[in-house]
């Protein structure tokens, strides 16, 4: 483990993008007993979880837009499948760069858990009663990244 120099700490709370700089530098040079090592972890850490909020962030959004779709087709307009299609190239690009991340969309509880948003929201947006929408995620992964799909 490196060792904890205050003056990493004091640059990490007051200028974290020099802190960052200061980091790579040391480990472009190899110098491991001078890396601010707890806040790298930590950072690191904050990093998975920020990529897989994002990936359930688009997750949430293109559910809803597919749910307002599907339970209000006569409201479709060019900007839901606008948002639609976006929403789909992101998660896309998500699991492109951190094909990891599939894994998420693969448990069926953690789609719930954005699924449960969504069909909030679509029930707010809709004004139509929740009970309305399925309890459970209507689409299988394969629909959710299907470009043609309900569009």
């Amino acid at each position: 483990m490196g060792s904890f120099n205050s003056a990493d700490a004091t640059t990490y709370d007051q200028d974290f993008w020099l802190w960052t700089q200061q980091q790579v530098d040391l480990l472009k040079s190899e110098r491991w007993t001078e890396l601010d090592v707890d806040h790298l972890i930590e950072e690191l850490e904050t990093l998975g979880r920020s990529e897989q909020r994002e990936l359930g962030s688009y997750l949430q959004v293109l559910l809803l837009h597919l749910l307002k779709c599907q339970y209000q087709p006569e409201r479709r307009s060019k900007s839901w499948a606008q948002t639609i299609l976006n929403c789909r190239d992101q998660i896309a690009d998500c699991l492109e760069d951190s094909p990891s991340l599939q894994r998420f969309l693969l448990d069926p509880e953690w789609l719930q858990k954005y699924y449960r948003r969504a069909r909030r929201d679509a029930a707010r947006e809709t004004q139509q009663p929740i009970d309305g929408f399925p309890p459970h995620c209507p689409y299988t992964v394969e629909q959710l990244l299907d470009p043609e799909f309900l569009i």
